[in-house]
C-alpha cells in the first residue's frame, strides 16, 4: 500500500499566505486568499485521514504476525529445502557368563552353545562398544510430497562382531520403500525388550535388501507387500522372497500384525517352496503394564527367524532330501514403574519338526541342528535423564540337539548376566 506524505513546502506557503493577508486585504485577492485557504484545510484533511489509516495497517499487520504459528525448526536445513537429523547412541555392553558360547561371543547364541561336557566357555566376563550406532535421516520435497531417507550404521559386522555394518540404508517416496530395513516378515515390534542387542529365542531381528509398497485400508488398517533378498547362503536366489503384512490398531491400548512368507529354495539339482507364517500382539493392560507376544510357524527356510536350524537337507548331489519346519514363539510383560524405572519378564521358545531323512544330509553338523530352544529372562531400565540408560539382566536358557555328544550329553546351556550402558543423542 502506498503511503502519502504531507508536503511541507505546501504548508509553508499557505501559512506565508495567510499571514500576509491584511497586505493584500481588497476583494478580488480576499476571494483568492479564502479559496487558496479552503484547499489547504482539505488538503489536511487528506493527510490526516492517510495517516490514521496507516497506523491502523500497522496494528494490524502486527497482530496477525503475533497469532500466526511458528514452524519448528529442523536440526539442519539447506537452501534446496532438505533436512538432515542425526542421531545414534554410545553403547557399553557387559556380561559375566557362568556357561555358554564360544569365548569371543558376547550375544546371544543359544542355538549353537557347547553341550554339556564339551568345551563350555565358563566363568567369563566380556564387554564390547559393537553396539554403538549412528544414524541420519533425510527428507525434502519432490512434486510436492515428502521424499525421505535413512541411513543407519553400528559395529556388530564380522565373524567376531567388530566391522562397520549398514543396518538401514532405504529411500521411500509415497507408499514406496525401496532399501534395506527391518524384514517385512520377521519384524521385531513384538518382540519383548532385552538388552541383548540380538534378543532371544523365539523372535527376529532380520534386516533385508527390499522393495516395499504399504496400502492403507482404513485408518486402523494396512497392508504392507514386499519382495526381500534374504540372502540364503544354502540356496541358489533366483526369485526374491514375496512377503506380505496385515497390520491392524484394535484400539488405543492394543494392535496386531499378521504376516506371510513365500520363498523359493534352489540348489543346483533340485528345488522346492519354503514358507511361513507369523503372528504378533501387542496389549497395554493398563497404562503401565504392556504385553508382547510373536509366534511363528515356517517351513524351509532358514533366512527370516533367529536361531533355527537350516532351512534345507540336501545330499552331496544336491537333491534336497526334507524341509527343516518349527513352531516358535516369544513372550514378555513390561511393567513401567516410574519415568525413571521399567523391567521386564520374558520367556522365548522354539521346537523343530527334524525327520531321519533330514539328519542324512551332506555337510550338517547334527551336534548344531536341535529339538528345542529355550530361554527367560529378567532385567531392569533405569534412566536417570532422557539421554541416560541402564540396565541389568539375567538370563537362562538350554538346547537339546537332535543327537547326543561322544560323552551321552545333548543338552547345552545359556547362562548368564548383561548390563549395559547407553547415552543417546
Amino acid at each position: 500500500m502506498k503511503t502519502f506524505k504531507p508536503n511541507f513546502k505546501l504548508s509553508l506557503l499557505a501559512a506565508a499566505v495567510t499571514v500576509s493577508m491584511p497586505a493584500f486585504a481588497n476583494t478580488n485577492q480576499q476571494a483568492e486568499i479564502d479559496s487558496l485557504r479552503q484547499e489547504v484545510q482539505a488538503l489536511r484533511a487528506l493527510i490526516e485521514q492517510q495517516q490514521v489509516q496507516q497506523t491502523q495497517t500497522s496494528q494490524a499487520v502486527a497482530q496477525i504476525q503475533e497469532k500466526s504459528p511458528v514452524a519448528p525448526a529442523t536440526s539442519v536445513a539447506t537452501s534446496t529445502g532438505t533436512a538432515f537429523k542425526v542421531y545414534g547412541n554410545v553403547r557399553l555392553d557387559a556380561s559375566y557368563q557362568t556357561e555358554g558360547s564360544a569365548v569371543d561371543r558376547l550375544y546371544n547364541n543359544i542355538n549353537k552353545v557347547p553341550l554339556e561336557g564339551n568345551g563350555e566357555a565358563s566363568e567369563r566376563f566380556k564387554s564390547t562398544l559393537a553396539a554403538t550406532r549412528l544414524g541420519m535421516d533425510v527428507k525434502s520435497q519432490l512434486n510436492g510430497q515428502d521424499v525421505g531417507g535413512k541411513i543407519e550404521v553400528d559395529f556388530l559386522g564380522g565373524a567376531n562382531f567388530d566391522n562397520l555394518r549398514i543396518r538401514h540404508a532405504y529411500m521411500n517416496y509415497g507408499n514406496w520403500l525401496i532399501g534395506q530395513t527391518w524384514s517385512n516378515f520377521a519384524v521385531p515390534d513384538y518382540m519383548p525388550e532385552t538388552i541383548d542387542a540380538l534378543g532371544y529365542v523365539g523372535g527376529a531381528v532380520t534386516r533385508t535388501p527390499q522393495l516395499r509398497y504399504t496400502q492403507n485400508l482404513g485408518s486402523d488398517t494396512s497392508l504392507v507387500l514386499a519382495a526381500e533378498d534374504p540372502k540364503d547362503k544354502i540356496s541358489n536366489t533366483r526369485i526374491p522372497a514375496v512377503t506380505a503384512r496385515l497390520n491392524h490398531q484394535i484400539n488405543e491400548d492394543g494392535r496386531i500384525s499378521l504376516r506371510a512368507l513365500a520363498n523359493e529354495k534352489r540348489t543346483d539339482a533340485d528345488e522346492s517352496m519354503a514358507w511361513g507364517l507369523g503372528l504378533g500382539l501387542q496389549y497395554k493392560f493398563a497404562p503401565s503394564t504392556t504385553l508382547k507376544a510373536d509366534y511363528y510357524h515356517v517351513k524351509g527356510d532358514s533366512s527370516f527367524v533367529s536361531w533355527t536350524n537350516p532351512g534345507i537337507s540336501k545330499n552331496a548331489a544336491g537333491e534336497i532330501l526334507d524341509e527343516n519346519e518349527f513352531d516358535s514363539i516369544t513372550v514378555g510383560l513390561t511393567q513401567q514403574f516410574n519415568e525413571q524405572w521399567r523391567g521386564t519378564l520374558g520367556y522365548g521358545y522354539m521346537k523343530s519338526d527334524v525327520s531321519d531323512r533330514y539328519k542324512t544330509g551332506a555337510g550338517l553338523n547334527l551336534l548344531e541342528v536341535n529339538k528345542e530352544l529355550w530361554q527367560g529372562w529378567a532385567n531392569i531400565f533405569y534412566s536417570p535423564t532422557k539421554p541416560l540408560s541402564f540396565g541389568l539382566e539375567y538370563v537362562y536358557g538350554e538346547r537339546e540337539a537332535v543327537v547326543k555328544a561322544a560323552n551321552g550329553s545333548n543338552t547345552g546351556e545359556d547362562n548368564r548376566i548383561n548390563a549395559v550402558a547407553i547415552y543417546n543423542f
